[in-house]
This record gives structure tokens, sequence and C-alpha cells, in this order.
């Protein structure tokens, strides 16, 4: 790969992503797209990337897209973030929120879908009193291939290996082949739609919950500011912003504070007053 390609597909992927790729990468680069060149009958990622530089080379640019953006996850990810929402987050928000019995929760890079469901699974194992609340799971993700992967809830036993233990596996799943699919009570809790963040967002409602975790670490910094900001106009007054543990939001937006006696990366819009 030549220092031209490797600067074109920088350039490209920050144009239509945001996402930034350091100096360095070209052997990221080359790894994720030789595939992606095999299915377009060519050899290597060199000649895919003649392609797309070639006439006609934008409607391969989706494909380029979904080669190049992170999409590791896992079931109940770090754990920390998910036992302080069992244990003080959500009974602190089923009592603020009783009177309406509302809950609306946003993942806002949800990759294959580990996520929503992990707190979908989350809500069902310990607080049946939601079962007659309105409870909106929106997962969000970039990438059309991981929204369907998410969407037909199919896992590898390496995938369910990762963060499920044997009874929330057998309890939620069931087996099929060499593969586990989500049973039809826990993916109905979560409605899937792509969503660029760094593009502007469509109408959404006011969010109790929004996680947007371990992928603020690819963009630039005017880019983290712009979604902070996005975020602070559907988050209520009283939500909760959770972000990565390598991720914080000091120096980008002081419209946050970070709620340290949570921990695990919970941040709280700061009194306006």
């Amino acid at each position: 790969m030549t220092e031209q390609d490797y600067a074109f597909v920088v350039k490209l992927l920050q144009e239509r992503t945001a996402i930034v790729l350091d100096p360095g990468k070209e052997y990221l680069v080359e790894s994720r797209l030789t595939p992606v060149a095999l299915q377009h009958g060519l050899a290597t990622a060199t000649e895919f990337i003649q392609k797309l530089r070639s006439p006609g080379g934008s409607a391969c640019i989706p494909d380029l897209i979904e080669a190049m953006v992170t999409t590791e996850t896992s079931f109940f990810r770090d754990v920390h973030p998910f036992e302080t929402l069992r244990k003080t987050v959500l009974p602190e928000l089923i009592r603020t929120r009783l009177p309406n019995r509302e809950l609306n929760i946003w993942c806002g890079a949800s990759a294959s879908g580990q996520e929503p469901y992990t707190i979908a699974i989350l809500i069902r194992e310990h607080f049946p009193e939601l079962l007659g609340w309105t409870v909106n799971i929106l997962a969000t993700d970039i990438s059309t291939e991981m929204l369907k992967r998410s969407q037909e809830a199919r896992y590898t036993q390496l995938e369910v290996g990762r963060g499920l233990t044997i009874a929330l596996l057998t309890k939620y799943f069931r087996q099929d082949g060499f593969h586990w699919v989500l049973r039809d009570e826990i993916r109905n809790m979560v409605r899937f739609q792509q969503i660029h963040l760094e593009q502007s967002w469509p109408q959404m409602p006011m969010w109790d919950i929004i996680l947007i975790r371990n992928v603020m670490i690819y963009f630039d910094i005017e880019t983290k500011k712009a979604i902070l900001r996005r975020v602070a106009k559907v988050l209520r007054p009283d939500g909760l912003l959770i972000l990565g543990g390598a991720e914080t939001t000091l120096n980008l937006d002081s419209a946050y504070q970070r709620v340290d006696h949570l921990k695990s990366g919970f941040y709280r819009l700061g009194d306006k007053s």
C-alpha cells in the first residue's frame, strides 16, 4: 500500500464517518480491506483502493465503512457499569420515574447488539416491577451489517462465552446448532436504527440513560464536542451519560460533571442555574 493510498483512505473515512486513523495503521487498513477486495473479485486491498479512486468507485464506499468501523463488544462488557446500573442507577430512576412509569435508554454505538441486549436482560432479570412500564431501549449504529446481526440476535459460542453466565445463557437463549439465539422476550425489548453519531440526529425523545461507550476515542476533538452538545439536548436534566473507561468530557464540554461516587464513566449535566 502506497503512502498516497493510505492517505486517501484516511481522508475518505474521516469525511464519511469522522473516524480518525493515526499514522502507521496501514497494516490495519490492509487486513480489513483484503477480505472486501476478494468479495469484489480483486486480489489485494490496494486494488480495492484503486477501485474506490476510479470513476464510479463511490459505490464501494459503504463496503469500506463496514470494513473499517470497530465492532468490538461483549455481553456485560467491563462489568462495573452494569453493576452500577443494577445496584444504584436503575433503582433511583425507578423511584423518580414512578409517576410516569416510563424509562428511555439509548445505546449509541451498539455494534452487534450485546450492549442493548445486556441492558434488556438486566432489566428482565432484576426489575420485575418494570413489566408494567413503558421501557424504550433504542440501539443505533453506523453499520448496516452490524444492525442486521443485532436484529438476528444470533451469537457464536465464543460471543456468548464472553460475559454471560451459564445461568443467563440457558435462561435467555436457545441453542441452534453451533449458535445461540436470544429469546424473543428479550429481543423484542430493543429497537434498532441506523444513526451516524457525527451527523445530525433524527428527532428523539428525552433519554434517561445514554450509553456512548468506547466510540468517542475514534473521533477528533471537534467531533467529540459536537456529539456531547447533541447529547446535552436530549438527555434529561437528571439523566446519565455513560462513556467508556478511557473516555471523558473533561476539556471537551463544561456542561457535564462526572458522578464520582458511581465511578465507571457516569456523567450528569451540571446545574444550569
